[in-house]
């Protein structure tokens, strides 16, 4: 498979990672997510913080070691030495310290009579030695490389610069940064995409991780897990899917490395800093500045993506996120990092929030709420929800109708009843759902022999809305029902129309109707087993079987002398099978069928207790089961409790 191929497969299987497979969107772009494509690893470095680059219709892809395969160099994060080892960061503690920086201070690197390995060792030295003067907030030594750095450099520099900005804590860092980003674009660097794209990725990751003191490692883990159970769900070649996912962890890894070095750089360890309202707002405004320098050179489609890039991580981290983080200082910075993409041109709020409603972010679910309430946005809250109920996010579903005023119950609840969701059904119950709703879901319930749902939703349905329907439910299970009518006969056993002769009675109109909406398998399945017909035919069953056992204990040659026996093992010998299937039979109601025989055994055998066949007729299915069972062995009943 060529490498083209391969990306494209690569691209799908990312792309039906995040799109859905259940619930039928509305027409319009279908969202993508932040979609990570291809990934080209150095063979001769092994880059911490890797470049984030722009794409195509993939939204975002983030690059490890900036096509450092091809230029043999690591040149930004916390980049590592030659070959392959590891990272070199200075934290000021037992870490292992950072290459001299005064060692560029003489470099040229453009002389002549450089040779091309070396010149490549020069520039991977640059790049290092500027991203620890940055994470140090060393602004004067930063700038000082800017001449000595060429135009990829340049670029490479205003990402690491711009990455900065989500840890800045002081006017003076502020002004610092700010300049050299000033310093950098008058200079040359015009890679404005790229930047913006990165670090919308790095502020996600940075704002997830203030929700809670956690491991880091433990966050990539948790990520990198959550995609790989969405792309279990997508067709396609399985190497190609633990490549997708692979590549994200490493992109997920490049971002918290860069937080954990930072947080190094300020004391803090392996645990991510917490910044107070007024650090954000200054983050805020270096991101603006950033901004308004890039202009018009960032366009609307670069927003959109950038947009992209920043909610894909939320939507990942959305369980090791706090409840209530989206209204806490954590999410200030998120919150307005969204805001001023959305007012840059980003195009795709809704399909961020619907793919958020999917995961079960319900803090993102919330921020791009207010973000669209803002700005006076459409989001298909009824569509999110069908999103959350399908996966079962029970605290997004809540947001959704309590802050999203989501209404739309029906579609979500029928498609629970189908696939048994109990959970997700007995919520929207207790929400509230209209009477019709509830008679849906029970005959979407019934068609996909969801006994247990039709259980709990049949006490729910008004009796008058069963009555009025009774037929079409029937008929609608039946239709449905894929070949199975299990859930057909647990209406009828279950006696939904609280009334036998009722019930009966529509069991019969429907078999001996030639409605074509009936189909064969239903029409078939009521005649044998719960139409009149059925009944009669049960009894002459019964009566023929009683005439044979007579026959057998009066005339029959078995040695055994049945008629010597006593009568309870003489009515056990012809009655105990259908006192088995009688009792086995779910429900207060038999089929007509089962009921036929019972009532001509409960005839022979109530010695005159009735004085006419009539009274036997009006017994309820209990009270013909406890006539069977007064006549039979107490010592064989018990084999059956």
């Amino acid at each position: 498979m060529d490498e083209d191929n391969k990306g494209e497969i690569v691209r799908e299987a990312l792309q039906d990672t995040l799109r859905t497979h259940s619930v039928r969107t509305h027409s319009g772009r279908t969202h993508s997510g932040t979609c990570l494509g291809k990934t080209e690893d150095s063979p001769a470095t092994n880059s911490v913080c890797s470049e984030m680059e722009s794409g195509d219709e993939l939204g975002c892809r983030i690059n490890a070691g900036v096509d450092s395969g091809e230029r043999g160099e690591s040149s930004n994060g916390c980049s590592s030495g030659e070959g392959n080892s590891p990272s070199k960061c200075s934290d000021g503690s037992g870490h292992r310290e950072m290459v001299n920086l005064s060692t560029l201070e003489d470099s040229d690197l453009g002389r002549q009579g450089k040779t091309g390995e070396d010149s490549k060792r020069n520039k991977a030295e640059l790049g290092r030695t500027f991203q620890t003067a940055v994470s140090s907030h060393d602004w004067a030594l930063a700038e000082s490389l800017i001449p000595l750095a060429d135009t990829q450099r340049l670029n490479d520099a205003l990402c690491i610069a711009l990455d900065s900005i989500w840890f800045l804590s002081t006017q003076q860092e502020l002004a610092g940064v700010t300049r050299l980003i000033e310093k950098l674009i008058r200079m040359g660097a015009r890679d404005f995409t790229r930047a913006a794209l990165r670090t919308s990725f790095l502020a996600s990751c940075v704002s997830a991780c203030r929700s809670r003191t956690m491991s880091l490692a433990d966050t990539v883990t948790l990520m990198a897990q959550r995609l790989r159970e969405r792309l279990q769900e997508c067709n396609g070649d399985e190497v190609l899917k633990a490549e997708a996912a692979a590549k994200v962890q490493r992109f997920t890894e490049w971002a918290l490395k860069c937080i954990g070095s930072h947080s190094r750089g300020q004391g803090s360890g392996d645990r991510v800093m917490h910044s107070s309202a007024i650090e954000i707002q200054l983050q805020l405004s270096a991101f603006k500045t950033f901004l308004d320098l890039a202009g018009d050179r960032l366009t609307g489609k670069d927003f959109t993506e950038a947009f992209d890039a920043a909610c894909f991580p939320l939507t990942l981290f959305s369980s090791a996120i706090d409840p209530g983080w989206a209204s806490g200082i954590a999410a200030s910075a998120m919150q307005g990092l969204l805001g001023m993409l959305v007012e840059g041109g980003a195009d795709n709020v809704n399909q961020c929030f619907l793919e958020a409603a999917r995961f079960g972010s319900t803090e993102l679910v919330r921020i791009l709420l207010q973000i669209a309430q803002r700005n006076s946005l459409d989001v298909d809250v009824d569509l999110a929800l069908g999103f959350a109920s399908h996966y079962k996010k029970i605290g997004t579903m809540e947001c959704l109708v309590e802050e999203g005023n989501a209404v739309a119950f029906l579609g979500p609840l029928m498609r629970a009843a189908e696939r048994g969701c109990l959970q997700v059904v007995q919520w929207f119950v207790e929400r509230g759902c209209r009477d019709m709703e509830l008679c849906l879901a029970l005959t979407a319930a019934a068609s996909s022999s969801k006994v247990e749902i039709a259980n709990y939703l049949l006490p729910h349905v008004p009796h008058h809305v069963l009555s009025t329907l009774s037929v079409e439910i029937i008929k609608a299970a039946g239709e449905r029902s894929g070949g199975s009518l299990k859930g057909v006969a647990f209406l009828l056993q279950a006696d939904f129309l609280s009334n036998p002769e009722a019930t009966y009675q529509t069991a019969n109109t429907i078999a001996k109707s030639e409605d074509e909406a009936v189909t064969s398998e239903l029409r078939t399945f009521l005649q044998e087993y719960w139409s009149e017909e059925a009944f009669l035919r049960g009894r002459q069953f019964g009566q023929n079987h009683y005439l044979n056992v007579m026959r057998v204990i009066m005339r029959g040659m078995s040695p055994l002398f049945l008629q010597d026996l006593p009568n309870q093992l003489q009515v056990a010998i012809a009655y105990l099978p259908l006192y088995k299937e009688c009792t086995d039979a779910s429900g207060v109601l038999l089929s007509q069928w089962l009921r036929g025989q019972l009532v001509e055994a409960a005839w022979r055998l109530s010695s005159g207790f009735f004085r006419s066949q009539e009274q036997v007729l009006s017994c309820s299915k209990e009270d013909l089961v406890g006539i069977l069972e007064s006549n039979l062995p107490s010592f064989l009943l018990s084999n059956f409790c």
